[in-house]
């Protein structure tokens, strides 16, 4: 017998790995490559975040600055880009003694080895997303934020779709997607603006927020279907109708199944006595998740997305969420600055004839994204008095949601160059435009005793909520803004 012959122990992927590209070569680019994704994701997210924007959308900005659009550091073989415009290559060939001849083949297996880094960042970053998504508030919210939602999505993916396949001569599987990603709402953005205007616990704010996070799950359905339908190509009106059953019964199975898997998930961690006994179990469950909403042919993020909505139901979660968040730390900045990397802004350079049809089209994506929202707020019905136009201003911006729109778009290959730097410009306009506006919608609130809303933890649940100013009693060292009690430094 030979089992224990070494051939028997070979890895065919690994061995034609190592005769393509020198391993040790391939292992200094990606380390390389990963100085400069978390230089630029923190050097833009200090930046963004000093002058009151987004850090995600920093590091969507520093992605581009080190990408295929300006300084060549990053860059990736799906553009058509080869290694000779890689600066690390070219600092390997300097410093590392990499061989010209064999550069090729190191810069694809980096390459592949920093997207595939960067599919993780995003399938943790739906799951972390998942864990704060409380299946209860989601039911809770009334039909006026389910109406806003549904219209919210509706519109801007319809009028996107549609105008980009009769206007531009876009095909349908690319125009779907665009349509797609017009249909993302960062509610992250929204939130912070809405509390630093004093509004949170105002009507508008109330349906705002609850319109949001239904937004964020019908867009990652929608985003599970476009994905899959990127993949073959074409569309199938079958499969379209199979895809959006599959993504709804695995949302509502994912549900069902965290009444039942709680108590188990909770007791299988209790009896884990070494190092990650929560979060391991956890990335079991997450990942197990992923692959079965890749065996339906649905995408993987979905499965993340639903394993933390089972995971938020359990009584590990803030725990869980503490320990997710540095590991989400690591790996979610290399999604959003490689999207910024290989987005070339250079196709919308106005300069050049055949650049001019992708500015136009980031321009009417632009229009639709806005007109699109706004008209959502005009759907509320039975408030009278409401500030309708706030509202649909507070659903504008796509931060990081939409930019996970657009990577998934542009690693399926589905997205031309002008319409994948079309939809990250109008990501990032929306996004900058959402603050100011809401700013200029909302009048100065005007509060009982001149006090503003009050963020408290709830003994009781363990959760933040919204104590309005007419409820509380004033007292000498009352204090108008953020109050938390020290359990809430847990969150």
């Amino acid at each position: 017998m030979h089992l224990l012959d070494p051939i028997n122990f070979s890895f065919p992927l690994l061995a034609t790995a190592t005769e393509a590209a020198d391993s040790s070569m391939v292992v200094a680019a990606v380390l390389l490559s990963l100085v400069v994704v978390y230089l630029a994701s923190k050097v833009g997210g200090e930046l963004s975040n000093l002058v009151g924007l987004p850090p995600v959308l920093g590091e969507l900005l520093g992605g581009v600055v080190v990408g295929i659009s300006v300084f060549h550091l990053l860059v990736f073989p799906e553009g058509g880009t080869d290694s000779s415009n890689s600066l690390i290559m070219s600092f390997l060939q300097t410093t590392a003694g990499l061989a010209p001849e064999a550069t090729p083949a190191v810069f694809a297996a980096q390459s592949e080895v920093v997207s595939v880094l960067a599919e993780l960042g995003v399938i943790i970053l739906l799951f972390e997303i998942g864990l704060e998504s409380n299946l209860k508030d989601l039911m809770a919210v009334g039909i006026q934020a389910t109406v806003v939602a549904i219209v919210g999505v509706v519109v801007p993916f319809a009028a996107g779709t549609v105008g980009l396949m009769t206007l531009f001569g876009i095909g349908a599987v690319p125009a779907i997607f665009a349509g797609a990603a017009l249909t993302a709402t960062s509610i992250g953005i929204t939130s912070k603006v809405l509390s630093e205007l004093g509004r949170l616990n105002s009507k508008e704010g109330q349906i705002i927020l609850g319109a949001a996070v239904i937004d964020d799950v019908l867009g990652i359905i929608v985003l599970a279907v476009v994905a899959s339908l990127a993949k073959d190509g074409v569309v199938d009106v079958s499969k379209v109708i199979y895809l959006i059953i599959s993504a709804t019964g695995f949302i509502l199975g994912a549900i069902l199944l965290g009444n039942v898997f709680n108590k188990s998930f909770v007791a299988i961690a209790d009896k884990l006595k070494t190092r990650g006994g929560l979060v391991i179990p956890a990335f079991i469950f997450a990942f197990a998740m992923a692959y079965l909403a890749a065996v339906i042919h649905l995408e993987t993020i979905l499965g993340a997305f639903a394993a933390g909505l089972v995971l938020e139901e359990t009584d590990k979660r803030k725990e869980l969420q503490r320990q997710v968040c540095p590991i989400a730390d690591m790996l979610v900045p290399i999604f959003f600055v490689t999207v910024g990397a290989k987005t070339d802004l250079g196709v919308l350079n106005p300069a050049i004839p055949d650049n001019r049809e992708g500015l136009i089209m980031a321009t009417f994506l632009i229009i639709v994204a806005i007109l699109g929202k706004v008209i959502t707020g005009f759907s509320v019905f039975g408030l009278p008095g409401i500030n309708r136009l706030a509202i649909g201003v507070g659903m504008i911006p796509r931060g990081e949601v939409g930019l996970v729109f657009a990577g998934v778009g542009a690693a399926s290959g589905a997205l031309s160059k002008p319409l994948g730097a079309a939809i990250i410009m109008m990501v990032i306009l929306t996004t900058f435009l959402a603050p100011p506006l809401l700013r200029f919608v909302f009048p100065d609130p005007k509060t009982v005793d001149g006090s503003s809303e009050q963020l408290i933890l709830d003994g009781s649940s363990g959760t933040l909520v919204i104590e309005p100013p007419q409820l509380r009693v004033p007292a000498s060292n009352d204090r108008d803004n953020l109050e938390v009690t020290p359990e809430s430094s847990d969150r």
